[in-house]
């Protein structure tokens, strides 16, 4: 059975409420992309958990935090750029 390796997340950026959106880099024969994950953790008496459900109270917190995930994409498109033209000199 083959292996597949983990890709890890790149940046995870946080909301109260526990609203989180976590950033993923992945490739493809077109190049480089971003994948994002939306998600919120809460607390249970067993430990800690995650769904994919949220309250309509969360929405707000949902739009501030996909403004600033968009924002650090931005940041790490430049700076991939950046590489990219420093390695090409």
């Amino acid at each position: 059975m083959a292996t597949a390796i983990q890709n890890k997340p790149i940046d995870t950026l946080r909301e109260r409420g526990g609203v989180k959106a976590t950033i993923w880099k992945n490739s493809s024969t077109k190049g480089d992309f971003y994948s994002i994950e939306i998600g919120r953790t809460y607390k249970t008496d067993e430990g800690y958990r995650d769904s994919r459900s949220f309250n309509d109270s969360d929405l707000l917190l949902i739009a501030r935090l996909a403004t600033k995930v968009h924002d650090r994409i931005g940041e790490l498109k430049a700076k991939d750029a950046a590489e990219r033209r420093a390695a090409a000199e």
